[in-house]
């Protein structure tokens, strides 16, 4: 059974990523996850970035240069965004002191979020307005349910490279490809290659997300949303074999 070990010391319990290849294959299903949604969201929901909190800032900055009215969504996805991060890492820290690993209970949180998602979603019919109530309210879904996702690689799966921010994850992996091919210290070169190996799978994770997310959505719509609920499925299923040494939650 795979396993993630967790350092104890007297305040925090820090859970590190194994060598199984269940925890392997863990952060490119939530890179998966969060291309899909994003393909998703921007297509289906004129234009949100529900992953790719930057996307909204650019569009906000845009619509204020030019004068023209800041569409609500992607300006109240920021602030949801931060405040679903705050209030994960509450929770998170919450079971982390009553003996709790926070993993599984965090992978619910996002399937159940990305379940709300696709519920309001299909619930509004097939041509929904992206400025309508229950749109607005379902993307903020999809938001938080990606601002849950990006604090719990970080929070729970210590070692994972980031399953939604590319821009960070391609560059590591250029700058590692070049230390592998021009490092002259064995040691150096042997991190790099290590950090490489488990970059590249959510890269191209994330890449196959857009992919079927976007060929999805133009295919049925907002009903495509099942994709990424589904994968959110999956990836509760598989943590929940991952064992967690040390804890209750074990």
């Amino acid at each position: 059974m795979s396993e993630i070990v967790e350092r104890r010391t007297p305040r925090s319990r820090t859970p590190l990523v194994d060598s199984s290849l269940n925890a392997k294959l863990l952060p490119t299903v939530l890179s998966i996850i969060a291309g899909s949604v994003d393909a998703i969201g921007f297509l289906g929901l004129g234009g949100l970035f529900t992953a790719h909190v930057t996307g909204n800032l650019v569009i906000l900055a845009a619509h204020f240069a030019s004068g023209s009215g800041a569409p609500v969504a992607p300006m109240l996805s920021v602030p949801v965004f931060v405040v679903a991060l705050g209030l994960t890492r509450l929770l998170a820290g919450t079971l982390e002191r009553i003996g709790f690993a926070s993993l599984r209970p965090l992978l619910l949180l996002q399937l159940l979020l990305l379940a709300g998602f696709f519920v309001l979603c299909v619930s509004a019919g097939p041509r929904i307005d992206p400025d309508a109530t229950n749109a607005i309210i379902a993307g903020m879904l999809g938001v938080s349910a990606m601002a849950v996702q990006n604090a719990l690689v970080q929070i729970s799966l210590k070692g994972a490279p980031s399953t939604a921010v590319m821009t960070t994850n391609i560059t590591r992996f250029m700058m590692d490809v070049g230390d592998v091919m021009l490092g002259r210290k064995p040691a150096d070169v042997a991190k790099a290659r290590d950090r490489a190996m488990r970059t590249w799978p959510a890269i191209f994770g994330f890449a196959i997300g857009c992919g079927l997310g976007a060929t999805c959505e133009m295919a049925i719509g907002l009903t495509s949303l099942f994709l990424p609920a589904g994968l959110a499925l999956l990836a509760v299923t598989m943590g929940m074999t991952v064992n967690i040494k040390g804890g209750r939650g074990s």
